[in-house]
């Protein structure tokens, strides 16, 4: 696994950073408005997005004093693609399950 695929990983691994990143799927926005929607301060969401933006998966821009967010999607592609080739493993392991439990039946 590469090290930029650990580091998504260990940022998507705190679920308000999960939540960031579902709030931005959605389209850029504001920090101030990302913020708003977590029952913390502004400085703890701040954290949170630095996290995001080292492991590459949010890029910011300013504007004037505005600070608007996006979500960049090459870091998720490359996630998708590692978890896909177990997807095919469990699948199969599953089918199996299935199999064997309804032969029990």
């Amino acid at each position: 696994m590469s090290a930029a695929l650990d580091r998504s990983f260990a940022a998507l691994s705190d679920p308000t950073r999960r939540a960031i990143v579902s709030r931005l799927a959605r389209g850029p926005a504001r920090v101030t408005d990302v913020a708003a929607r977590f029952p913390m301060s502004l400085n703890a969401v701040s954290k949170h997005l630095k996290v995001l933006e080292s492991a590459g998966l949010v890029r910011r821009r300013r504007s004037g004093r505005e600070h608007h967010l996006e979500l960049r999607a090459a870091p998720l592609r490359e996630i998708a693609r590692w978890t896909s080739r177990y997807e095919r493993f469990w699948s199969e392991k599953l089918d199996a399950l299935d199999a064997f439990l309804e032969e029990e039946n």
